[in-house]
């Protein structure tokens, strides 16, 4: 299954009287650091900041004057959201936009602000999928057409335009009308980017492999892939909110067995050290699924030596408030923070013995908790370490088995990670 050429053709058309195409930029810095030729296709420049629209407003084109009196309902974490919310305002369409109680401030205002009086905002549970619900429970009763974010071939049509423009545009930095792209890489919530994406260049260049990037405990369609079915998934996080989707679609599934490579699953640190390399080195502000592809890079970065890739920046809507915590995830993933529970015997000297004899001279401790109790004879410490570069780590080790220090070093694992990170 796929879309076909033509709808995409059709999409792409309609869609260049309402929005401007988004540019492909070489980057030099990750050009050089994996030894490819890498392009950014900068759908975070959309007028909503995300490639959304384009799915949202091509499917609310397409009804008819009877569907638009009896308005649209969607649920979305936010992107779609805005997508809905612009295309009400332009196409003066009543809409009903259900989204999770967890979705960022920052989205849900700009959702208020892009729909203005044609829309309302419900808060509805701590997920997509339970927002999903609910918003499917309405479509039902008010007669209302849903806008699906991403299983629907209208949408994914939308979607595929991004494709259609990267090849256009690819062809025209080369200079050369026959150049095609070795490798394409989309950020995956419930597939319907990389369903259009894959789509058009299984119809126009079969040789470009598509690669999919998917958030650790949320990659619906990785592990929809290997079961051959969609999969519902138990254990779920929604740090990168927009692309937690427990459930990947039926039609996005099927598509993405045809006509998809590959789908890596990316660690969270990983996606946050990428989104913090973008805003340092190339003044890119991501929100954390909008640095899916490229942190997708690293994982394989031995396939794509030598290859000219595109890597899709799906989104730039990131609450300010939300960067301590991804610095804090990027700097435990690169080794470079831990946390111990380190147990002192209650005497005078102890702490100083550790800072002398323990910490290396670019150590740096980030988090100090004890209460001394006066009826027992060791008490543990609540320790957090920032060091210079990851090997520092086996020397700290190391000198505090000397020490005779009694410790346990805290890991994701443990229930008291989640208070620290």
């Amino acid at each position: 299954m796929n879309i076909p050429k033509s709808s995409i053709e059709k999409a792409k058309r309609l869609l260049s009287t309402v929005l401007d195409e988004t540019p492909l930029q070489y980057s030099r810095r990750l050009s050089t650091k994996y030894d490819a030729d890498i392009y950014l296709k900068r759908e975070d420049l959309t007028m909503v900041r995300s490639f959304k629209i384009r799915g949202a407003y091509y499917k609310m084109s397409l009804l008819t004057p009877a569907q638009k009196k009896k308005g649209v309902v969607c649920a979305s974490a936010g992107n779609h959201a805005q997508g809905v919310a612009y295309a009400c305002t332009q196409l003066k369409v009543k809409g009903v936009i259900y989204m999770p109680v967890t979705t960022p401030n920052q989205k849900v205002e700009k959702v208020k602000n892009f729909g203005g009086k044609y829309i309302e905002i419900k808060l509805y549970g701590n997920t997509f999928d339970e927002a999903k619900v609910e918003a499917f429970r309405y479509c039902t009763t008010q007669r209302a057409t849903l806008i699906h974010p991403f299983d629907d071939v209208d949408v994914i049509a939308g979607q595929g335009t991004v494709g259609l423009e990267i090849m256009e545009q690819f062809q025209l930095h080369e200079g050369k009308s026959d150049k095609k792209p070795d490798m394409v890489f989309c950020c995956v919530g419930g597939g319907g980017l990389i369903s259009g994406v894959s789509s058009y260049f299984e119809h126009v260049s079969p040789a470009t492999k598509v690669v999919g990037s998917e958030p650790e405990h949320a990659d619906c369609l990785y592990q929809g892939l290997h079961a051959g079915r969609p999969v519902t998934l138990e254990k779920f996080d929604t740090f990168v909110d927009g692309a937690a989707v427990r459930t990947v679609g039926a039609n996005t599934l099927a598509i993405a067995k045809e006509c998809v490579e590959s789908v890596v699953v990316c660690p969270v640190g990983l996606v946050c050290t990428s989104m913090i390399d973008l805003y340092q080195s190339e003044g890119i502000i991501t929100e954390p699924a909008g640095a899916l592809a490229i942190a997708a890079l690293e994982l394989k970065k031995e396939q794509i030596k030598g290859k000219s890739v595109v890597c899709v920046v799906s989104g730039g809507n990131n609450d300010l408030l939300r960067y301590p915590e991804i610095l804090e995830k990027s700097l435990v993933y690169r080794g470079l923070k831990h946390y111990f529970l380190i147990e002192f015997a209650q005497k005078p000297g102890q702490l100083r013995d550790f800072l002398n004899h323990a910490l290396g001279k670019n150590d740096d401790i980030v988090l100090f908790e004890y209460l001394k109790k006066t009826n027992k004879e060791r008490g543990p410490a609540l320790v957090g370490l920032e060091l210079k570069k990851k090997e520092d780590l086996s020397p700290l080790l190391t000198k505090m088995d000397k020490l005779g220090l009694s410790y346990k070093k805290i890991t994701s694992d443990d229930l008291v990670f989640n208070l620290l990170v």
